[in-house]
């Protein structure tokens, strides 16, 4: 493959991200709260517009929603009960390997919660379950099915300090939780490979836009050195802001920090394209820019939870996950192209095209995400 077939192919690959998602990270998040009489409630974040309609959870909100006003009033009640059964056949709380029967409601609809989100819902995006747990039973265990992604529980009772919690892939069932007096924790290093892996695919392949930041860093230092030190200045910020909103020092809204995370994208390509060197500007520019993207890698850690046992040991090894996805775009970057880096062509065919066409995706998802 020569330099010009390189850069057509990353040209027409980039230009094809301009009309995906950043962020296609899916959670799902479930809340189980055990009172001391036995019984429970669970709440369960979904589209129940969606589920209304028998659509995907992961559909168009604003059409779904749009859908289902348009429903007549014996329609929509139908609806509604549709969306109850589908919870009930999708999710299962079991008690020594008993399915437990729990009764679904839908409590935004008809309040801010629902008519005042962003996209709007009638529904809203919360199912609760009620129910309660058998009276001498010793082990619950929660499942949903793999169209709900992966899992983000919580569960607490009053025989626990702290509420559990774990990650679960999806499809998989979550570890059995004692109902009894029990001391059993999460242990220090089934966090840590877990957050591990949820930052590391954060990057790879679900952050698209950190990924086409990383690339453009890359376009303009092919080698180790500058590279190095414009990494490290990205690292070292996205580190201070990661931790400082996770500790609630720190917060912007999603819409803005997520819009200039996308100029951010544009900013650094078109400096590749106006000069050739490494300028000293540029470090504390891109400082400047991790310091948004560790905002937003702290928005997808918000979603997900971190267990307040293990607080610190999920925040390091998330963040170590996002490192070593960064070095992974950046190896792959130099397997590709890396090896044409000296030779004149290299600016013109692969720095100049790629970078412009970074810049287009960097420039249309701020306008999608400022006005979208």
């Amino acid at each position: 493959m020569n330099v010009a077939s390189t850069a057509r192919w990353a040209f027409s690959a980039a230009l094809a991200l301009a009309s995906a998602t950043a962020h296609e990270f899916t959670i799902t998040p479930v809340t189980v709260v055990i009172i001391g009489d036995g019984a429970f409630q669970a709440d369960v974040g979904l589209d129940a517009d969606a589920l209304a309609l028998g659509l995907p959870l992961e559909a168009d909100s604003k059409l779904v929603a749009r859908g289902m006003r348009e429903l007549s009033q014996e329609a929509f009640a139908g609806a509604v009960e549709k969306a109850r059964i589908a919870v009930q056949d999708d999710l299962r709380i079991a008690v020594d390997e008993v399915a437990v029967p729990f009764d679904v409601a839908f409590p935004h609809h008809g309040t801010p919660a629902a008519t005042e989100a962003d996209p709007p819902t009638v529904l809203g995006t919360l199912a609760r379950l009620t129910g309660r747990v058998p009276e001498h039973g010793t082990a619950l265990v929660f499942r949903a099915p793999a169209r709900y992604k992966t899992v983000s529980l919580q569960i607490l009772a009053p025989n626990r300090p702290e509420a559990y919690s774990v990650l679960l892939e999806p499809a998989e069932p979550s570890p059995a939780f004692p109902l009894a007096e029990s001391s059993e924790t999460v242990s220090e290093q089934g966090v840590f490979l877990v957050y591990l892996k949820l930052g590391f695919t954060h990057i790879v392949p679900k952050g698209l836009d950190h990924i086409l930041f990383v690339l453009g860093l890359f376009l303009l230092s092919a080698r180790w050195r500058p590279l190095l030190y414009q990494v490290t200045a990205f690292t070292v910020a996205h580190s201070v802001t990661l931790a400082l909103s996770m500790q609630g020092i720190l917060t912007l809204p999603a819409r803005f920090v997520e819009t200039l995370i996308a100029l951010s994208i544009s900013w650094v390509a078109v400096e590749n394209i106006a000069t050739s060197k490494l300028k000293p500007w540029r470090v504390a520019l891109v400082f400047c820019f991790g310091l948004l993207h560790g905002l937003g890698f702290a928005g997808v850690l918000s979603e997900l939870g971190l267990p307040e046992a293990r607080f610190l040991t999920a925040l390091v090894s998330f963040n170590l996950g996002v490192e070593l996805g960064q070095v992974s775009v950046v190896a792959l970057a130099f397997l590709l192209v890396g090896r044409f880096r000296h030779l004149s062509g290299y600016r013109r065919y692969v720095v100049i095209p790629c970078s412009a066409a970074s810049a287009a995706v960097g420039a249309w998802w701020s306008v999608t995400r400022a006005f979208g």
